[in-house]
C-alpha cells in the first residue's frame, strides 16, 4: 500500500469523528427546464438511465469530478456528462440561468445578498419552478498556500503573516514576520509576487474566509467570491497554479491537487499549536470542526476556519453539487440522481484519495446519499 493510500484510509477514519446532525466557454443549454427539450430516456427496470447531463462550477474539484465521469461512464455507458470547470460564480450563474443541470460551487448557496437584490438561494428557487435547491457536499478539497522560492524546502504561515502577504503588507520573503516562523530558512530579498484567481471563486471566498478568521485582524476585506486583496490576477485554479510555478519568488492560494500537479511549495499552518502539514488526516481534523447550516436535505456546512485543535490543518473547502430538490423533467430527475447516487457512493468518494483530496466521513456520505434519493 503506497503512502498516499495510507494517508486516505487514515482520512476516512479521521473524518468519520464529523457526526453532523444535519449531519473555458459555457456548454449548450441543456433545456432542462423544458420538457419537450429533453430526449434522455430511462432503462427500464435498470439504474443507468441514457441522456446527456451538463454541469459547470468549481474548478477545484474538476480532477475529482473527471475522474468520476470516467469511472461512472464504465458502468453507465449511455450517460454523458458534461462539466465545464469555469469557476463556483459562473456555474452558480449558468444553473441559475437553467442552462446547465446541476452547478459544482465551493460555497453554499448565499440567502444573503450584498447589494438588497435577489439572493443566490431565490434565484436557485425560480429556477427549481419554485422547489429550493440542495446544497449536496461531495468532495472535500483543502486549499495551500503554494509558493516557488529556490533553496525553501519547509515554509511555515500562520494566519496574521498569511494575512498581511495577501493582503500586500508584508511585500518582501524576508520580512521579521516571515522570518520569525522560519528560524535558519533561507529567505530571498526578494519582493513577493502574489497570484490570485480573477474570476469569481469559492477558493477566494473560502480562503478570504480564512484570512478573516485567523488573521487577527490583519485581512480588511470582506470574503467574498470576488478577489479584494493584492496580487496579480489568473483565471481559474490552473491559472494561478501555472503562475507561480513559471514564477519565481511567487505565492498563491489553490487547490491541493493543483498545487501537487505542479509541483509547488505547499506551506505549513501554525493555528497556535505549532506547524500543521497538509494531510488529508490533517484536513479531517479541521472538518471535524464543521457545523450543519442548513436543514432537511439542504446539508450546508459551516467551517470554523480558526481553529486551535491540535494537528488540525485550517484551510479546507467543501465544494457542493447544487442541485433542484424537484423541478427539472423526469428524464432530466433521472439522469441527475443516477450520477449524484455513483459520485457520493463508494466508488465515486473511493476514486477521490489518489486525486489529492479527502474522502466525506461515512455519516456524511449516507446522509447526502439519501438527499441526493429525496430529488424528485
Amino acid at each position: 500500500m503506497n503512502r498516499l493510500l495510507r494517508v486516505g484510509t487514515v482520512a476516512v477514519a479521521s473524518l468519520g469523528v464529523l457526526a453532523l446532525s444535519a449531519c473555458g466557454s459555457d456548454p449548450e443549454p441543456s433545456g432542462s427546464s423544458n420538457p419537450s427539450s429533453s430526449n434522455s430516456t430511462s432503462t427500464p427496470g435498470g439504474d443507468c438511465p441514457k441522456g446527456t447531463l451538463n454541469a459547470e462550477g468549481s474548478t477545484a474539484q474538476k480532477n475529482a469530478i473527471e475522474e468520476v465521469i470516467s469511472k461512472y461512464n464504465e458502468k453507465c455507458a449511455d450517460v454523458t456528462v458534461n462539466y465545464n470547470p469555469t469557476g463556483s460564480g459562473a456555474g452558480i450563474k449558468q444553473f441559475n440561468a437553467s442552462q446547465v443541470d446541476f452547478a459544482g460551487s465551493d460555497s453554499a448557496l448565499k440567502t444573503e445578498a450584498a447589494d438588497g437584490g435577489e439572493t443566490e438561494a431565490a434565484a436557485a428557487a425560480k429556477r427549481c419552478q419554485g422547489s429550493p435547491a440542495l446544497n449536496l457536499p461531495m468532495v472535500i478539497g483543502p486549499i495551500t498556500i503554494a509558493y516557488n522560492v529556490d533553496g525553501l524546502d519547509k515554509f511555515v504561515l500562520d494566519g496574521p503573516t498569511a494575512a498581511k502577504i495577501f493582503q500586500g503588507t508584508i511585500k518582501t520573503w524576508n520580512d521579521p514576520a516571515i522570518a520569525k516562523l522560519n528560524p535558519g530558512a533561507k529567505l530571498p530579498s526578494a519582493n513577493i509576487s502574489v497570484f490570485f484567481r480573477s474570476d469569481e471563486s469559492g477558493t477566494t471566498e473560502n480562503f478570504a474566509k480564512y484570512l478573516s478568521a485567523a488573521g487577527a485582524g490583519a485581512w480588511t476585506g470582506k470574503p467574498a467570491k470576488k478577489w479584494t486583496g493584492t496580487g496579480a490576477g489568473k483565471e481559474k485554479s490552473a491559472g494561478v497554479a501555472e503562475g507561480v510555478k513559471s514564477t519565481k519568488n511567487s505565492i498563491t492560494y489553490v487547490e491541493w491537487s493543483y498545487a501537487i500537479d505542479n509541483k509547488l511549495g505547499i506551506a505549513q499552518i501554525d493555528t497556535g499549536a505549532g506547524p500543521v502539514e497538509l494531510t488529508a488526516d490533517s484536513a479531517g481534523k479541521a472538518l471535524a470542526a464543521a457545523k450543519p447550516a442548513g436543514s432537511g436535505s439542504d446539508l450546508a456546512l459551516k467551517l470554523d476556519y480558526a481553529t486551535k485543535a491540535p494537528g488540525a490543518y485550517p484551510i479546507i473547502l467543501v465544494t457542493y453539487e447544487v442541485a433542484c430538490s424537484k423541478g427539472l423533467t423526469a428524464e432530466k430527475t433521472a439522469l441527475v440522481k443516477s450520477f449524484l447516487s455513483y459520485f457520493v457512493g463508494p466508488d465515486g468518494q473511493g476514486a477521490l484519495t489518489e486525486l489529492h483530496y479527502a474522502p466525506l466521513p461515512a455519516d456524511l456520505q449516507t446522509k447526502v446519499a439519501a438527499a441526493v434519493q429525496s430529488i424528485s
